[in-house]
């Protein structure tokens, strides 16, 4: 792993237990205050924090939000779906709706 600034996994990164990609992103705004989101002014604050994309793949924020075109994001919902599309892009996303989705659990 990187040296990053701190332990994606350690109290200030996961509080504990391992949280993925976007739901790292998420804990970095306040719905209620941080929108619309400044992107440029967001990535420089937070583009060298550590976002932890599965049990072994650790990458920037910066890298995460390398593709979001947006100056200015509305809500939370329209980040998800920006940083999603830039994950996807540029092969950061780890979820495979076919593994991993509802279909695949035995009942």
């Amino acid at each position: 792993m990187a040296d990053w600034p701190h332990d994606p996994d350690g109290e200030e990164g996961s509080e504990g237990m391992r949280k993925y990609g976007q739901a790292i992103v998420a804990k970095k705004v306040d719905e209620g205050e941080d929108f619309p989101l400044d992107v440029a002014a967001f990535v420089a604050e937070h583009g060298d924090e550590p976002i932890r994309l599965n049990y072994e793949r650790v990458v920037s924020l910066e890298a995460v939000f390398d593709g979001v075109e947006d100056d200015e994001i509305e809500d939370i919902q329209t980040m998800h779906q920006r940083v999603g599309e830039s994950m996807r892009t540029n092969d950061l996303w780890e979820y495979d709706p076919e593994a991993e989705g509802p279909e695949s659990s035995s009942a």
